[in-house]
């Protein structure tokens, strides 16, 4: 059984408490990594607003989710897939939009700068996250994750199980010549989400097992339509703590993306863990629009928390709200469990937490108009790619490198 501290670790609320616990320790100055200028922050939100207004003139903002990816080029791949569809029951296509935006996110981990995919339907070559996601759509489209060959839009267990890197290399266009950070980590994740699936038939759908699973899981759980957000990412933690083949364990528990640092004092087992579970927020906000297309409301988005990866902390970092003691190489990788780096982790989700408000007063909007999943897409992550292409072209690397094994950030 779970001890209660550790199990207290799968919620976002345990995300936010434990990183602005150690924001309060930077801010006292007794981080040898890095200090925080708190007035830079106004001029952090001036950028993110001015790059909201530029891609968003009408600020009719979406979700920052897997499905934006979907649409690279100004190509809306979802909705050609979807017309194949025909007359289904809106849970079954709720459940397809699920398998899908699993896996792509799951296998959307960093791609490395060299990884090109050309998609033949267009003619068009993507690379990076979008790159990722159109792999991962054209794969899932000709049934790379099932093992049915008569129903291929679907993921299920026998069929993740079963994948192998020779043949996400052949759907991504993986050679010598087009080289893709992590495969083998990637597809050893996706083994593991299969293993896990076959694992909890009660939250997967017995005899199906595919991730599709989940909207039969919680839709019932939902109050006159009503779905908290933080309901699905507790499904996930609980799901698939166990699938990070580079998460953390603490007495035999998995516990996924957490990070050691000291300012974490408790008299408990818990001391010193700071979660993170940023591909699991990730797919939570991505799972947003499949459980609302089929007709429920989800709510209290800002339960969820900003996401501390490299383009929102990059952005902090290059606009100089989070201000490194030494001068950082961005050519040095550093372990994704150094101090170092889970302290960056953790001050970017603070400090998006303080960014909120005067983001949201320039735009004109208020929290229920503008939650932290439109902040980040209109945000925040696009505002740390185009800083880091303007501070280091032409490939706008991050400020501060992170060694990943292509699964958790």
């Amino acid at each position: 059984m779970t001890p209660p501290e550790l199990l207290a670790l799968r919620s976002p609320a345990a995300v936010r408490a434990r990183c602005h616990q150690v924001l309060d320790h930077v801010l006292a100055g007794h981080s040898p990594h890095f200090t925080v200028d708190e007035g830079a922050l106004g001029a952090v939100a001036d950028y993110v607003a001015e790059v909201t207004r530029s891609d968003y003139p009408t600020l009719d903002i979406p979700y920052h989710s897997r499905w934006r990816h979907f649409a690279a080029g100004g190509i809306d791949r979802w909705a050609a897939l979807e017309a194949g569809l025909g007359a289904i029951e809106a849970a079954e296509r709720a459940r397809i939009m699920i398998d899908l935006a699993m896996v792509s996110v799951l296998l959307d981990a960093g791609a490395g700068d060299a990884w090109r995919y050309r998609e033949a339907e267009t003619g068009l070559t993507v690379t990076r996250s979008e790159g990722l996601a159109v792999a991962s759509l054209r794969m899932f489209e000709a049934g790379g994750f099932s093992s049915d060959p008569a129903q291929k839009l679907r993921v299920d267990a026998p069929g993740l199980i079963a994948l192998d890197a020779g043949t996400l290399a052949a759907h991504f266009q993986v050679s010598a010549d087009n080289p893709l950070v992590g495969v083998e980590g990637r597809v050893l994740l996706l083994n593991r989400l299969g293993r896990a699936l076959a694992a909890r038939p009660d939250l997967f759908r017995d005899g199906a097992l595919r991730p599709g699973g989940l909207y039969d899981a919680l839709a019932p759980t939902a109050k006159v339509g009503r779905l908290p957000a933080s309901a699905i990412l507790v499904a996930l933690l609980d799901a698939f703590s166990a699938i990070w083949p580079a998460g953390l364990e603490v007495d035999g528990v998995a516990l996924g993306d957490v990070g050691r640092h000291k300012a974490i004092t408790v008299p408990d087992r818990s001391v010193g863990l700071v979660p993170f579970h940023k591909l699991s927020q990730w797919l939570t906000y991505s799972l947003l629009e499949p459980f609302e297309a089929a007709g429920l409301a989800i709510t209290d988005l800002d339960a969820l928390t900003g996401l501390p990866e490299y383009r929102n902390g990059g952005l902090l970092v290059d606009l100089g709200a989070i201000v490194p003691r030494h001068p950082v190489d961005p050519a040095q990788k550093h372990a994704v469990s150094s101090e170092m780096i889970v302290e960056w982790r953790a001050l970017t989700v603070a400090l998006l937490d303080r960014l909120a408000d005067p983001v949201r007063e320039r735009l004109g909007l208020d929290a229920a108009d503008f939650p932290l999943a439109k902040m980040l897409q209109g945000g925040t992550w696009t505002a740390g790619r185009r800083i880091a292409a303007e501070r280091r072209p032409p490939a706008g690397p991050p400020p501060i490198a992170i060694d990943a094994d292509g699964t958790v950030f």
